[in-house]
């Protein structure tokens, strides 16, 4: 089968195919199938264990490259992928990414409205090196063009817009490079082996498999308020992750840059390698992946150059294939923010909840967080809120609907946000405030 002109999003998994016809029954044809019939937008599932697309496989092991997801954070191995696989030589390539339109609006009297651009884009390239497997990676993106305040989010909090002050209520644009990394995994034995991972920029062993690149999150054009608990360390300058991989349980350690990226969005920064993490990722079965790590930052605000954090997360990620272009995948995590030496000294903790279904060409979604916040306000200064915790919720509700174009998707959706906020705050806030997006997305389907 020609797996190039299919749509690897999401196909079912297909019957066995029988060795050879029943005796007294005609032979199977062997007329090519017409693949101009297929609807290329979205199909559910091609994501068995084992599955060679164009020969490429697991990342860190042998099993189904299905199972790989940003950096070597794992997905469940039926979890959907869009992308145009290729073969060039002993090089086994995929495409994938996208373009997202949107016009943002954000209520309340500290809300904001913006028309901006996000986009993703990433290119891979795999080939046997000796008994091993070599993998490159390449991820960048056009963000910078949206300027460095970033688009308007309503209780979003990290990094810095001039490299002076903090951004409240904004989501920072991610950096033009988003990774540049190579992978070598090799066999050890029976079901076993080992892999280095080497980035600049990169992703540590840290956290869930990033909202931007799990099914249940990247449906959703908003970034999560728990960013910052949970999966900010995805764009590092600096990153260098070994591990063991036994069929399915991978255990892995990081050394890495703790600081985050800086105001400067166009470059490669500085790799420090001054901070550490560990992970334990198991996959028990093709529907289930679940993680749990830790790890040290070594100043990761530059704003706060003293400030160290160790950051603890688990999370479990469930996809359930549901046959022809459909697809229900679900993330629950937990992560919590323990600094020391700096001006913030409590430990806080972000909730998320997060789930997609296709639905043939209609998908929707929906993500729930609490997160406690204490960057709000500031940290210092006049203003009696500054430097407090305030524990805020915040669920977003949205859909879309595709149109196949070729290789392509476009998708055209929305989505409205509402908010639970602390009596202190409201009168900052508003007592109930909505925001809402409107987009349309063009992204990689194969």
């Amino acid at each position: 089968m020609d797996h190039g002109a299919m749509d690897h999003g999401t196909v079912a998994p297909t019957a066995p195919i029988a060795s050879a016809a029943p005796q007294n029954e005609p032979a199977p044809s062997t007329t090519p199938m017409d693949r101009s019939t297929m609807d290329h937008g979205s199909m559910a599932g091609m994501a068995h264990a084992g599955m060679d697309m164009h020969g490429m496989k697991g990342m860190l092991g042998g099993y189904s490259m299905m199972r790989d997801a940003s950096g070597t954070a794992w997905q469940p191995d039926s979890s959907p992928m869009w992308a145009i696989m290729g073969k060039r030589g002993d090089w086994s390539t995929m495409i994938h990414g996208y373009a997202t339109l949107v016009y943002d609006k954000q209520g309340g009297p500290r809300g904001d409205d913006k028309t901006f651009v996000a986009s993703m884009f990433m290119g891979m390239g795999q080939r046997q090196l000796g008994d091993g497997t070599l993998t490159l990676k390449a991820m960048g993106s056009l963000d910078p063009l949206m300027g460095k305040s970033g688009y308007p989010l309503l209780l979003a909090t990290g990094e810095t817009a001039d490299g002076r002050t903090e951004l409240v209520d904004r989501q920072h644009p991610h950096d033009a490079f988003m990774e540049l990394s190579a992978t070598y995994s090799h066999p050890l034995g029976r079901d076993l082996s080992g892999f280095i991972y080497l980035g600049l920029p990169g992703e540590p062993a840290l956290g869930p498999a990033t909202y931007m690149h799990r099914f249940s999150g990247v449906a959703n054009p908003e970034a999560p308020i728990s960013h910052h608990w949970l999966d900010s360390t995805h764009v590092t300058f600096g990153v260098a992750t070994a591990g063991l991989v036994y069929k399915g349980l991978k255990l892995e350690g990081s050394i890495f840059t703790g600081r985050e990226p800086d105001e400067n969005r166009w470059n490669i920064e500085r790799p420090r390698m001054d901070s550490w993490s560990v992970r334990a990722t198991v996959n028990p079965t093709a529907n289930l992946s679940a993680q749990v790590s830790h790890g040290f930052l070594k100043s990761p605000e530059g704003l706060h150059p003293d400030e160290n954090v160790r950051r603890t997360s688990a999370s479990v990620t469930w996809n359930l294939p549901l046959g022809d272009d459909r697809n229900w995948q679900s993330t629950f995590a937990w992560g919590r923010n323990d600094p020391s030496g700096g001006d913030h000294g409590h430990t806080t903790d972000a909730f998320l909840l997060d789930s997609a279904v296709q639905l043939g060409r209609w998908t929707v979604f929906g993500r729930a967080e609490n997160v406690d916040k204490d960057e709000l306000f500031g940290d210092e200064g006049g203003d009696p809120l500054a430097g407090r915790v305030f524990n805020v919720g915040k669920i977003s509700l949205g859909g879309y609907h595709s149109i196949p174009i070729g290789k392509v998707a476009l998708d055209l959706g929305g989505l409205a946000s509402k908010y639970d906020l602390p009596r202190d705050i409201q009168p900052r806030y508003g007592s109930d405030p909505t925001s809402f997006m409107l987009f349309t997305r063009l992204r990689i389907v194969g």
